[in-house]
């Protein structure tokens, strides 16, 4: 296949698609059966006539979707294998705070995976030096397109999913110390975390508040803690939740549970922040040597070069 061809085959398919999709707006010529007259007068009485009424196109859309529909459900069961299951995919969007559903997240992945085929094809086109390794060069860059597409939208949610996992953690310490500080006080456990909801206004700020509004609207208090449990899957957290989940199912004083969280909390923090040190300790040598350092060099023996030059 040369390029004049395959270009010949976009064009060609291009224009009959728009060319069906002109003809779907043209009004129908003919006159309009009994039944159909009628049905705009019925369509508070009858669901057929409600059916009848409705407009109508010849969309070639609903026709690929058919078409179409046995060889998508067979690449989701794929994607599903490969990238994960959507419990993986709902637990990533809940860490994200994304309010995408997993078949709107497969909608993307689908639409990365077309984006990356269609700049595969074309690199691989480009490419392609003569006849001969043009269709393989083409087929290639397809299945490194797709692939990429895919693993690129998995990435960026990913990532924002690990963004906002670390800012949680970051405001897990402090939360918890201010839970512990209401309850110490007297207060009951829904009204500490009403307290932290309404005063806070940070990402673990924000999932209180989503079960501070679920305990309003009626729904228990243990099984709204128990579904923000499942949903971010963050340890610290899980501990948390099923301390309090406890408390409240047995009865037991929650305060100095609360105090010995918070301080394993600062504790873990602390962990966290050395460690953190401790691999970027590494990373800080190289401005060092390869900026300051030479610098410092260059400036320590630049002038004696000088003197010597202007000397002799």
């Amino acid at each position: 296949m040369t390029p004049t061809l395959a270009l010949a085959v976009l064009a060609g398919a291009g224009l009959g698609a728009g060319l069906w999709l002109l003809v779907s707006l043209a009004p129908r010529i003919g006159r309009p059966r009994l039944t159909t007259r009628l049905a705009p007068y019925l369509v508070d009485v009858s669901s057929e006539a409600r059916a009848m009424a409705r407009p109508r196109s010849a969309d070639p859309l609903p026709v690929i979707g058919v078409m179409l529909a046995p060889a998508a459900e067979s690449f989701g069961r794929t994607l599903e294998s490969v990238l994960g299951g959507a419990p993986v995919i709902r637990t990533r969007l809940r860490q994200a705070g994304s309010s995408t559903t997993v078949a709107g997240h497969r909608t993307r992945q689908l639409l990365g995976a077309s984006l990356g085929a269609a700049a595969g094809i074309a690199i691989g086109l480009g490419a392609g030096r003569d006849g001969v390794t043009l269709l393989p060069a083409g087929i290639a860059g397809l299945i490194a397109g797709g692939i990429a597409g895919i693993a690129a939208t998995d990435a960026l949610l990913a990532r924002a999913a690990k963004r906002r996992v670390t800012r949680m953690s970051q405001e897990f310490p402090t939360v918890v110390e201010f839970l512990a500080l209401s309850v110490s006080a007297g207060e009951s456990t829904l009204e500490a975390l009403r307290r932290i909801a309404a005063t806070g206004s940070g990402e673990l700020a924000g999932e209180i508040d989503r079960v501070v509004r679920r305990t309003a609207a009626g729904q228990p208090l243990a099984r709204a803690l128990a579904e923000m449990r499942d949903d971010l899957a963050m340890p610290a957290v899980s501990r948390l939740v099923d301390q309090v989940l406890a408390a409240l199912e047995r009865g037991t004083p929650l305060a100095e549970v609360l105090r010995a969280q918070a301080l394993d909390a600062r504790e873990e923090s602390k962990r966290g922040l050395l460690e953190a040190a401790g691999t970027r300790e590494v990373a800080m040598l190289v401005p060092l040597v390869f900026l300051i350092l030479p610098v410092t060099v260059l400036f320590a023996v630049w002038p004696g070069l000088m003197v010597l030059q202007l000397g002799f």
